[in-house]
């Protein structure tokens, strides 16, 4: 029969185990979430150097416009005065430039803050894992240790 110790020790290798799936599925999620955000701030970064750039073009100057799959086509310039931003859920507004620039800078900004405290947050995930793992490993060896 196994000593109570023994039970207390299985037990909490059981629960263990359990915290530590919880912990790895939670890491996962982050991961996704923080791969997602990259992306966003790619895009938004693109777009800041965009406008950056347009605001050096004159009426008239001939573009590139990425249509996708590498692909572009030839536009010219019609003005820099307006420009149609997105607000989300598929509403847009038209702004000037600089204010367009603010708030894709303000956006910016925002998922960079953001990004840091979720990459925290899975760090500190990490770490719990990581502590977790050891405790288990130390207990699995207490546990060989009494088999013999």
């Amino acid at each position: 029969m196994a000593s109570p110790a023994r039970t207390k020790e299985e037990e909490e290798l059981r629960r263990l185990s359990a915290e530590l799936r919880y912990f790895e599925q939670t890491a996962d999620a982050m991961q996704q979430r923080l791969n997602m955000m990259n992306a966003a701030m790619t895009d938004l970064t693109y777009a800041n150097m965009t406008l950056e750039e347009l605001a050096q073009e004159k009426e008239g100057a001939e573009l590139l416009i990425p249509i996708g799959g590498s692909g572009y086509i030839k536009a010219k310039l019609a003005g820099t005065d307006k420009i149609i931003v997105g607000l989300g859920a598929g509403v847009s507004v038209e702004k000037t430039l600089p204010e367009a620039k603010t708030i894709v800078k303000e956006r910016l900004d925002e998922m960079e803050k953001t990004q840091a405290s979720a990459q925290q947050q899975l760090s500190q995930v990490a770490e719990r894992i990581s502590q977790g793992r050891s405790r288990m490993e130390s207990l699995l060896s207490t546990l060989r240790e009494g088999q013999q």
